[in-house]
């Protein structure tokens, strides 16, 4: 019997700490949609999940993204409205104005590059059984944020640090 067996988190702290740093997400939208918008040359981009419970997307985008799609708030986004468990906007797509909404916990992943500012986020375990692997898909067209390996790449908080070995 293995003597270095990680006790059962019965307080679940990971899924609170994924919580608490939705709450960042949450925050960043609201003040994005509050007068001025972004300040500075803050954008964000905002990753998700499509097929997740509560997403809203026209079923034209949910047939391109069947998995996880990635939007930019920076110029040419309206309507942006901010609730407690998600938030909506209308963006263009090839011209035309479209509506989602994305509950934050559908969110995989945000990124401000104009400060090289990530959070990544787990999928709920309900997810992760049912989901299969998504294929690799570019974060944006005109823009991709720098890899990994780069002295420029952004800095992932990630809670694996923290945790006990």
């Amino acid at each position: 019997m293995p003597t270095d067996a990680r006790p059962e988190d019965l307080m679940q702290y990971e899924a609170m700490a994924q919580d608490a740093l939705r709450g960042v997400v949450k925050a960043a939208v609201k003040r994005a949609a509050g007068p001025g918008g972004l300040p500075g040359a803050h954008h964000l981009y905002v990753t998700f999940k499509t097929h997740a419970p509560g997403v809203s997307l026209p079923p034209a985008l949910l047939a391109k993204y069947p998995d996880e799609m990635t939007i930019v708030l920076q110029h040419q986004y309206r309507d942006l409205a901010p609730g407690e468990t998600f938030f909506s906007v209308t963006l263009k797509f090839g011209g035309q104005p479209m509506r989602l909404s994305v509950p934050y916990t559908a969110v995989s992943r945000f990124f401000d590059p104009s400060v090289n500012f990530v959070l990544q986020f787990h999928p709920p375990e309900a997810e992760i059984t049912a989901m299969p692997e998504p294929p690799e898909q570019p974060e944006h067209p005109q823009t991709a944020p720098p890899s990994e390996g780069s002295a420029d790449a952004p800095k992932v908080v990630s809670l694996d640090q923290f945790r006990k070995k």
